[in-house]
């Protein structure tokens, strides 16, 4: 089978490349002047990182930096783990960063890039469906701090990515599950085609080796790709932009705060995006039957549609500090159709509540 190109245009146009057996893509991606390079993962990955490493040795010096998983990488003192290696090992401006794992990973390894020398070369090899068609893609970096998820990073595109579908075929299904939250709201706010597909057979659609990996993954990373290319660092000047692929997240981003990130991203966002689709319906925006199929479809392929009650003071001070807000306005993505999404800003905070009470039911 050969490889499928998405491009990714912009200042710094990049391909993301899906298929079997890529890593000899890779080189090309390095830049001719590439000596070095430092290949970023989680324990979990040591034997693959170090077969990359066996495969490299000879032209490039490979050192592996192996972080801890999940979202436990994306802290301060990982990254000054990473600075130290790579000043160590005498990495210049012409040498590069690989990462090899998850959506954490490459949101790590994508800021010890952009921070290195103020800027290395990247190539990301998400192991992931959520690394595959979220984090790799589209240049946003970033860790935690205490105060919430993201809010210190960098936009950092790479020099390309290399989703190998073999590592999806070997993926605990909890995780490609997880995965399938911004597949599918790649369909809700852009490609109804994704829609269409789970709802015919969401017990493939939840399968890592079924028919169905390769098109919901092909459609949700060309979304991103057009939305990315259009608005890279997303604008606040600009309505809509880029903040729509936040449709989930504001809540979603609270809600891993509140379980301080016990919660995988794609459960959160699961649950964001039913919060978000009930807080369009009770502002009037959003139909009973399109809300309903957030709750229909996402449930279908085993991905959670409700919350803890209890919380709402937690999950609203986590989402005072979401990216999207400006100044003391809260702002969320919503959708007034299927494929129609918006803004809704400052809304009453008896809907907040409502909304609230509607996913903790």
């Amino acid at each position: 089978m050969e490889p499928v190109r998405i491009p990714v245009d912009g200042a710094k146009p990049y391909d993301v490349i899906i298929g079997q057996g890529l890593l000899g893509e890779l080189p090309g991606l390095l830049g001719q002047d590439c000596r070095r390079i430092a290949v970023i993962h989680p324990g979990a990955l040591r034997v693959s990182a170090e077969a990359i490493k066996e495969a490299l040795d000879g032209d490039y010096e490979v050192v592996l930096l192996e972080v801890p998983e999940a979202e436990d990488a994306k802290t301060a003192e990982v990254l000054q783990f990473c600075w130290m290696a790579l000043g160590q090992a005498g990495f210049t401006r012409t040498d590069a960063v690989v990462t090899l794992g998850g959506g954490a990973t490459t949101d790590l390894g994508g800021f010890v890039a952009a921070t290195w020398l103020r800027g290395v070369t990247l190539v990301h090899l998400p192991t992931t469906l959520l690394g595959m068609v979220d984090a790799a893609v589209g240049g946003k970096t970033g860790i935690n701090t205490d105060e919430g998820k993201n809010l210190v990073g960098a936009i950092h595109p790479p020099a390309g990515v290399l989703c190998e579908l073999g590592a999806l075929e070997t993926l605990p299904r909890n995780d490609y599950v997880a995965g399938l939250a911004e597949v599918i709201k790649a369909g809700f706010i852009a490609d109804t085609t994704i829609l269409d597909l789970v709802a015919a057979d969401p017990a493939a659609a939840a399968d890592p080796q079924s028919d169905l990996v390769l098109p919901l993954l092909e459609r949700a990373v060309r979304v991103k790709a057009k939305v990315v290319a259009d608005d890279l660092t997303e604008a606040v000047d600009r309505r809509l932009g880029r903040q729509v692929l936040n449709y989930g997240h504001t809540f979603g981003h609270a809600v891993e705060r509140v379980e301080q990130y016990r919660w995988r991203h794609g459960a959160a966002v699961s649950v964001g995006m039913v919060y978000a689709a009930e807080l369009a319906r009770l502002a009037g925006r959003l139909s009973d039957s399109d809300t309903n199929l957030h709750r229909e479809l996402l449930a279908s392929v085993g991905l959670p549609t409700s919350y803890t009650s209890g919380r709402w003071e937690s999950l609203l001070a986590g989402m005072r500090v979401d990216k999207k807000t400006r100044g003391d306005m809260l702002r969320f993505v919503i959708l007034e159709g299927i494929a129609r999404p918006t803004l809704l800003e400052g809304p009453d905070p008896a809907i907040l509540t409502a909304a609230y009470a509607e996913v903790s039911r």
